[in-house]
């Protein structure tokens, strides 16, 4: 086991990938010689060279448009996109070509491509570098979206999107990139995607979460006296809605939190699941607490935009004696 950040556990994942599969390989801006703005692919153009991490132009489209292509040609492309404001150019190609090219063709082609995004504020980055469009992806039939919650599940997760036959989006929360480490295995493992994981069990109350929001959620679990079950999403598309309804089931009430806005945000689908298949076990409406309707502030408001321990635990409370 060793002992590893999310940045970590990311990269380790790549270069095993990239070992055992020479198919596999990675582009984008600054991945090569400079590892990556946030260092994520550090020492791998050294280890496997220009022709397997490429040093692309600032051009999202022809980053993703490229890996379309060499998808369809037989390799299996990791494409970093920095940040996840700069998916905009790259639109038409992942929703248009790559989600849709299994269907064009009646099978006869997949794009077996996973696409690195970090996503999420708290950094006090700028305009277009902190923003959560998880909700924009999963809308779009024909994409798998991933977003990790701990250094273990992110390489575990990032080999499966990688041997998937079809696109995966997988978002990396770039708040928690080195927050804590956890132990992680040196060897290869996967964790299917589109299995949800209950980080803690309870029997009062049901949390649903997923990505940077986690970390936050466990807080206000810990602050807490009440039953509490966390479950970390893991999988925003497809959802696992077997284990939420087990949950849900089991304890009657339901607080979701993420990031992004709360209108049309990937918490209103689960609300709406939840009480199409658990309403008669409902004791409380579903509580959301989300980031705001508006566009992510500067840094200077930054924190106050995102969900922290005090909202989630008024939330609990607010749910807990509706």
């Amino acid at each position: 086991m060793a002992n590893l950040t999310l940045v970590q556990a990311i990269n380790l994942a790549l270069v095993q990938e990239m070992e055992k599969d020479d198919r596999v390989i990675i582009l984008g801006e600054d991945v090569g010689l400079n590892g990556g703005v946030f260092r994520v692919t550090e020492g791998l153009h050294k280890r496997f060279g220009g022709d397997r991490v490429v040093d692309s132009p600032l051009a999202e489209s022809g980053i993703i448009g490229t890996s379309v292509g060499l998808a369809m040609a037989g390799l299996r492309p990791v494409p970093e996109i920095q940040f996840e404001g700069f998916l905009g150019p790259a639109y038409d190609q992942i929703c248009t070509h790559a989600a849709r090219m299994r269907t064009r063709t009646r099978g006869a082609l997949t794009v077996p491509m996973t696409i690195r995004v970090p996503v999420g504020g708290g950094i006090h980055a700028p305009e277009l570098h902190s923003d959560s469009p998880e909700s924009i992806y999963t809308h779009t039939p024909g994409l798998k979206v991933v977003m990790p919650a701990s250094p273990y599940d992110a390489k575990g997760l990032l080999i499966s999107a990688i041997r998937d036959p079809d696109p995966v989006i997988y978002f990396e929360p770039k708040r928690i990139y080195r927050a804590f480490r956890e132990e992680v295995p040196e060897d290869e493992y996967t964790i299917p995607i589109g299995k949800a994981r209950v980080v803690a069990e309870g029997e009062e109350m049901t949390v649903i979460s997923w990505g940077a929001s986690v970390v936050q959620c466990m807080s206000a679990i810990e602050k807490s006296d009440r039953s509490i079950e966390l479950i970390d999403l893991r999988t925003i598309s497809p959802i696992d809605m077997e284990t939420i309804e087990t949950s849900v089931k089991k304890t009657g009430r339901v607080v979701i939190v993420h990031e992004a806005p709360k209108t049309c945000g990937v918490g209103a689908e689960l609300s709406a699941r939840i009480m199409e298949h658990c309403f008669l076990y409902l004791e409380a409406p579903v509580q959301r607490v989300t980031g705001f309707d508006t566009i992510m502030p500067y840094y200077k408001l930054e924190l106050e935009y995102l969900p922290d321990t005090e909202r989630i635990s008024k939330a609990i409370d607010e749910v807990a004696v509706y």
